[in-house]
């Protein structure tokens, strides 16, 4: 499916984004991502950043901490410039723990290049407790 003068679509360059991950291919991933690519983090905003050299520094330190990482993709919808997907990254960070990472990435594409995305992928906690510890540490007072 071709969006038309927009070029690929937003399905093929997420496909595109995918197999650089789990190639650990660093420069294809970040051909992936418009010079001027603006990722925003709404749950830890000092998070974002701008710019295709912070994903490049990013990944070159994850290729590196987890170099059997593998991505997957759960769930996805696209329509138009918008790709909402959801994202499964797991493997074996160099001390011999376990990385898992679960959440929703919402690309935005335009020129066959991602540029921008709103970033909700988050470590998978599995100690921390049912959903009533949850929402009482969120509401517990921190006086």
């Amino acid at each position: 499916m071709e969006n038309g003068a927009r070029g690929t679509s937003s399905r093929a360059v997420v496909d595109r984004l995918l197999k650089a991950t789990n190639a650990h291919d660093l420069d294809a991933l970040v051909s992936c991502f418009a010079s001027d690519y603006v990722n925003e983090t709404p749950a830890h905003p000092l998070r974002g950043f701008t710019g295709s050299q912070q994903v490049r520094l990013n990944w070159s330190q994850i290729f590196a901490g987890v170099p059997d990482l593998v991505a997957e993709i759960i769930a996805r919808n696209e329509q138009g410039e918008t790709a909402w997907t959801e994202w499964r990254m797991s493997g074996t960070r160099r001390d011999g723990t376990p990385h898992l990472m679960r959440g929703v990435v919402i690309f935005t594409v335009s020129k066959d290049q991602i540029s921008a995305a709103r970033f909700y992928l988050e470590p998978v906690e599995s100690d921390t407790g049912d959903v009533n510890a949850a929402v009482r540490a969120q509401v517990a007072s921190q006086a």
